[in-house]
């Protein structure tokens, strides 16, 4: 992957921006008018700033911030990588859309940014991640410990994760070093892709684009899931999965075909197993 491929330079160079914010600092508007309780939160994270850029600095240093980093130098640190890497903010803006698309909890784009560790975790790493390409390894590993710690999500920042990522819940999400998540999958909590011992070099899974990833499934070694396919929560996948394939089971073995052309969009966690019925 190239860099801009790890911070989704594919879909996210197309969405609308600008639409985005837009539509984010009415929202926070008519919430601020309805709930004056939370005028503050939102005059601070959305209407006192003047783009997404800034508007993710803001929140994420509100969250992140404590006593060996305090929010006066947090804030400009996390506001200024995403200033200057503007595919992170893109990527972050199509995680935010991926959220409110594909969960029929959330009902304006708003929520994951103000609420959504999911959401605010991945933000989290992408601004880690960039700084590991830039050579700042120590500050990056600085924020994944911080995100562990306050979103429960710990994704090694040298991993490669594209844009538009539904990370639902989020708790206990696990990414090592070199796994590879391409865009367009959606993740429930309690997701580990993991390594298998002490074996170095590229040791984690590669999750293609389309993937739907059950509640509790451990994927563990440098196994591929292909495009579309489809891990039943509980699983423990230590195989290849074939593209548009559903697996199940401890461990997991192909179950059927998955009935979505995309599964990640789709969100339908049922099993197609081979002998026609449903689990």
């Amino acid at each position: 992957m190239s860099e801009s491929q790890h911070n989704g330079g594919g879909p996210a160079s197309t969405i609308d921006l600008e639409g985005l914010w837009t539509a984010l600092r009415a929202e926070a508007a008519v919430v601020t008018d309805s709930e004056p309780q939370l005028a503050h939160l939102l005059d601070d994270v959305i209407l006192s700033r003047g783009s997404l850029a800034e508007a993710l600095g803001a929140r994420l240093s509100r969250r992140l911030a404590r006593e060996d980093m305090p929010r006066q130098c947090m804030e400009p640190m996390l506001t200024g990588v995403f200033e200057n890497h503007p595919l992170t903010v893109r990527a972050a803006s199509r995680d935010l859309v991926a959220m409110f698309e594909r969960d029929p909890a959330c009902f304006s784009p708003l929520e994951p940014l103000l609420f959504f560790k999911g959401f605010l975790a991945l933000s989290t790493y992408r601004v880690a991640h960039q700084l590991w390409l830039d050579g700042r390894r120590w500050l990056a590993l600085y924020l994944q410990s911080l995100a562990s710690e306050v979103f429960a999500v710990d994704i090694h920042p040298a991993a490669c994760i594209g844009s538009g990522i539904l990370l639902d819940h989020a708790t206990s999400f696990v990414v090592g070093e070199t796994a590879v998540i391409e865009d367009d999958v959606s993740i429930l909590h309690e997701v580990t892709l993991g390594g298998t011992g002490k074996q170095t070099g590229a040791r984690h899974p590669i999750v293609r684009s389309g993937v739907l990833i059950g509640a509790g499934a451990k994927i563990l070694g440098r196994v591929e899931i292909g495009t579309g396919a489809k891990i039943g929560a509980g699983s423990v996948v230590l195989n290849d999965v074939p593209p548009h394939k559903t697996v199940a089971g401890v461990p997991a073995v192909v179950v059927g075909q998955s009935k979505e052309e995309n599964p990640a969009i789709e969100m339908n966690q049922s099993l197609e197993c081979a002998n026609g019925y449903g689990i």
